[in-house]
């Protein structure tokens, strides 16, 4: 990316290597979301902060300049903002790869399984299909008990994560290389057994599709990565003919804006989708024409909808395309644009904040839904419940 925001007035001129981009991360360094939300190896959460405009090349730059951020660090430090960032050239360039989908790891989503604390086991959520870890046999509902041998009970979900990644306390957004390998312990029906994963170059499965009822579509979205847009604008015009849509966007932690701009146009026909001030200058982001606004849709919302997905559900709710149903979303809606500092590194620092259609700032406040629903458990139940009353009205 680099300093100008000039393609982001314009978001159906968003392309590669040119996409601003609203990313979250903080305590999810690890590329996963916490506690019940579970996590993914390839879940494409950048390190921390936000990060905007066109990217910075990396290119080739020298292996210690990739190893260096005191500037960068300088810079953030004498910024005062806690969601401005600094990096290592080698650690923005992992951050640019997690943009565009790709990772490297074996496959395996993973999920808190029992109460959150020291008893907790970690059970696989997900495997992706084709994946080292499909084709190793894995499946979900496998319990991991170690990793490398270092046993993962009581273990939060995203130092699990990371342990699969091959990252490491020292430098969060490294991964190990392809081809490295890594040990699980695995427990399936009483037999517990080790498994030697080889890792690999995936890409992430940001969109998942699914049907959860006759006439219900359902649209996962972990966060907005390259073509997340696009997909969820397929699995809207593939969806069988009177489908209502639940867009879940739980613990998505935010994502290129240009693809959450492109997903609004799913569910709308054009018109406003966000504001935004860059140094005082306002911009605006616009939905493409032709999308379905007559599907019933709702959207699920929690305390980790973050960023570009909290700008995707402001635009539906203020323009009375969705009713959104859950918690409070986090509250993040500042903008950052990365500056390549001297000796490689790159600081991200914050130039502005966006804005819903109605002119709700989201940051510090978040968006909150039109049916609260604090019981995570209860949440998708009730969502579910309001998209059929939707459907028997329209």
């Amino acid at each position: 990316m680099s300093g100008t925001w000039k393609d982001a007035a314009n978001p159906r001129r968003l392309r590669r290597g040119t996409a601003l981009t609203l990313v979250f991360a903080g305590a999810l360094a690890t590329g996963a979301a916490t506690g019940s939300w579970g996590g993914v190896e390839g879940d494409s959460t950048p390190p921390a902060g936000e990060a905007s405009a066109r990217r910075v090349p990396v290119g080739a730059v020298a292996e210690e300049a990739r190893e260096a951020k005191e500037d960068a660090e300088d810079l953030v430090s004498r910024s005062g903002d806690r969601w401005s960032a600094a990096y290592t050239a080698r650690e923005y360039e992992g951050l640019e790869q997690s943009l565009d989908g790709a990772y490297t790891g074996t496959g395996i989503t993973v999920e808190q399984a029992g109460v959150p604390g020291p008893g907790h086991a970690v059970d696989i959520a997900r495997v992706q299909p084709g994946s080292p870890a499909d084709r190793a046999g894995l499946r979900a509902g496998d319990r991991i008990r170690a990793v490398d041998g270092t046993r993962v009970r009581g273990v939060p979900v995203t130092e699990v994560v990371a342990m699969l990644r091959g990252a490491t306390a020292e430098s969060p957004t490294d991964a190990a290389e392809p081809g490295s390998v890594v040990e699980l312990t695995v427990r399936r029906d009483g037999r517990e057994w080790r498994e030697t994963l080889r890792r690999e170059r995936l890409t992430a499965e940001t969109v998942t599709v699914d049907r959860t009822a006759p006439r219900t579509t359902r649209i996962k979205v972990t966060c907005f990565t390259e073509d997340s847009g696009a997909r969820v604008r397929e699995a809207v015009e593939e969806a069988p003919e009177g489908s209502g849509f639940l867009l879940d966007l739980r613990g998505n932690s935010g994502g290129l804006v240009g693809e959450a701009t492109e997903a609004a146009g799913a569910f709308l026909d054009g018109g406003l989708v966000a504001t935004y001030d860059h140094d005082g200058t306002q911009r605006a982001l616009y939905a493409d024409e032709g999308g379905d606004t007559e599907a019933p849709l709702v959207v699920l919302v929690d305390g980790g909808t973050m960023s570009a997905a909290e700008l995707l559900t402001g635009a539906l709710q203020d323009r009375g395309r969705a009713v959104v149903v859950g918690s409070r979303t986090f509250g993040k809606g500042s903008v950052q644009v990365p500056h390549r500092m001297s000796d490689g590194s790159v600081a991200e620092l914050t130039v502005g904040h966006y804005t819903t259609p109605s002119g709700h700032a989201v940051q510090g406040t978040g968006i909150t839904p039109d049916l609260r629903v604090r019981a995570a458990d209860r949440a998708e139940a009730r969502a579910g419940t309001v998209l059929s009353g939707l459907a028997a009205g329209s």
